[in-house]
């Protein structure tokens, strides 16, 4: 089954520095409609505009996982870690026992990216921050980016995937879901098992191991692939 959500629905917040939209309920916007997707907690499309940013905050128990779209963001924690991640490259902490972390947008253009949160299958662990760098350019497939499993260049503390693709107008493919998963897309529009998404829309695919998608323009998408929470 294929639930659309688009993005005109999603929770809304605009703090100047800081446009969002919310994909589960996060900070003051609340639905019980909408509390997450599995182990997947929050997602955030986030425009970060230049020179602002995070300040040092905490976190504790929570996989998160920040995929840039546009401009860069640049990290510092309480474990020493630094570091810049751009645009189609990706972030990854595991705040474990707990860690403060600021999130800051050096760049003097605004910053876009989706902000992450993945409930983990391990408490208390030591904290950890990594980055990759991707290739860029239209691929036709998707490039698996997280998983908790070693199989990918970032790891995490969940049985979940996370992949990611550019694609030409009018590529093909086939995606293999190992629980369900969550498809976001970044840019463009396309088919998802006959389902139409433009940029900005998002869908649930449950009760298939089997996805179809289409590009009906130059495309950006990202799959995430999680287990329900026990």
């Amino acid at each position: 089954m294929i639930n659309v959500i688009r993005y005109e629905d999603l929770g809304m917040a605009n703090h100047g520095w800081l446009k969002a939209r919310h994909h589960f309920s996060f900070a003051r916007y609340y639905d019980p409609q909408r509390m997450g997707f599995g182990a997947l907690r929050v997602v955030n499309d986030d425009i970060i505009l230049a020179g602002a940013g995070f300040d040092m905050h905490p976190h504790a128990n929570m996989e998160i996982i920040t995929y840039v779209r546009k401009g860069a963001i640049t990290h510092r924690d309480s474990q020493g870690n630094k570091g810049r991640t751009e645009a189609g490259n990706v972030q990854v902490m595991s705040a474990g026992t707990g860690v403060y972390h600021s999130e800051f947008n050096l760049e003097n253009e605004d910053t876009k990216l989706y902000q992450i949160w993945i409930e983990p299958n391990k408490q208390n662990i030591e904290p950890a921050w990594d980055a990759h760098e991707f290739p860029k350019g239209a691929t036709n497939e998707l490039t698996l980016l997280v998983s908790g499993d070693g199989k990918a260049p970032l790891s995490i503390q969940q049985d979940a995937r996370i992949y990611a693709g550019r694609l030409e107008q009018d590529a093909v493919l086939s995606h293999t879901v190992k629980h369900q998963a969550y498809v976001l897309v970044s840019e463009g529009e396309i088919q998802l098992n006959g389902k139409a998404l433009k940029a900005g829309d998002a869908a649930e695919a449950t009760e298939t191991k089997q996805l179809k998608i289409i590009a009906n323009s130059e495309a950006e998408i990202l799959v995430i692939d999680v287990p329900e929470l026990n």
